[in-house]
């Protein structure tokens, strides 16, 4: 049993197709079939199973599978560490995030780390979900991951950095724009434009309007991200309750009102990585700027006419 025997493995696991995997390595299809079965003959059980579109990991194959793909992502990193003590300086830090992440949380980190750490690239890999920063930790062998953080995943370490509370995005003509709150109960009979199916935030808010009481919300518009929920709202298509986010706050979305829903517990989002012990110092320091500019987290201020500011509050921020 070799290193490629399971690195190879592993990718006929995630592609399905010995073939597909024998394109990506640029070699035959009978020379990734030698890994497998030599990994088999060692095992003693099969592993994957042949099927008509391609072939599936069995039982055990899955439990390989696993296995071998959290020792290779940890070799891979400990082999990047080594190399960048040996060169010193420098190096890489490689960041998953959602499609918003770096304008609404990171800009002004980003600025200063940049002027910190000149030597040092930052490489960002956008995921549509919370889920997908996850498994580009081990996919891809990633650094950091910041999403919206929920229950424990397996072989993930979650670090909470700042609370969101949720408000409804409104025009500033809708006649709830004057309002200084809004109840969660009264979501129910509103027109929601609706959050990414099978997001973490999505399963929030649910989880949420059950506690509640609050019948299923009833959506016939729905988006991809936030940013997205905010425009429709700002186009009059529908409300959208969205979590408040830095770069709504302020004169930038002057023909919408954000009005507070106190009753829903706030979303929590910080940073995911496989190890924390682990990460090279260029990655703790970036991860760490990034925290501190987060400041305190978001305190809602309301204003005569129904919109929010912004203001740092001390307890938002989670270490």
């Amino acid at each position: 049993m070799t290193l490629d025997d399971l690195r190879v493995f592993v990718a006929v696991c995630r592609a399905g197709s010995l073939s597909a995997v024998a394109r990506e390595l640029g070699c035959t299809q009978s020379a990734v079939s030698q890994h497998v079965r030599r990994l088999e003959r060692e095992v003693g059980v099969g592993l994957v199973e042949r099927q008509a579109r391609g072939v599936v990991p069995t039982r055990a194959g899955r439990v390989l599978e696993r296995a071998a793909a959290e020792g290779i992502s940890g070799l891979d990193l400990a082999l990047r560490r080594l190399d960048e003590m040996v060169r010193g300086g420098g190096g890489v830090v490689r960041i998953a995030t959602g499609g918003a992440t770096v304008r609404h949380f990171m800009a002004d980190a980003v600025v200063d780390f940049r002027r910190r750490y000149p030597q040092v690239s930052l490489e960002f890999q956008t995921e549509s979900s919370s889920r997908g920063c996850f498994e580009a930790l081990g996919d891809h062998g990633l650094d950091l991951a910041w999403a919206t953080l929920g229950p424990p995943v397996r072989g993930v370490e979650q670090r909470a950095v700042v609370e969101l509370p949720w408000v409804l995005a409104v025009r500033a003509d809708d006649e709830l724009a004057g309002r200084e709150r809004v109840e969660g109960v009264e979501l129910a009979g509103m027109r929601l434009i609706g959050l990414p199916e099978n997001s973490t935030s999505r399963a929030h808010l649910d989880a949420a309007y059950r506690e509640l009481g609050v019948p299923a919300v009833a959506s016939d518009t729905s988006v991809a991200d936030w940013d997205t929920a905010i425009l429709l709202a700002e186009l009059g298509l529908g409300h959208a309750v969205v979590p408040a986010l830095p770069g709504w706050l302020g004169p930038g979305h002057r023909g919408l009102r954000f009005i507070p829903v106190p009753a829903l517990p706030p979303l929590t989002a910080g940073w995911a990585v496989r190890q924390w012990d682990a990460l090279s110092p260029p990655a703790r320091a970036f991860a760490d700027t990034v925290t501190r500019h987060c400041g305190a987290g978001i305190d809602i201020d309301i204003d005569s006419g129904g919109a929010i500011d912004s203001a740092i509050d001390s307890g938002g921020v989670r270490g």
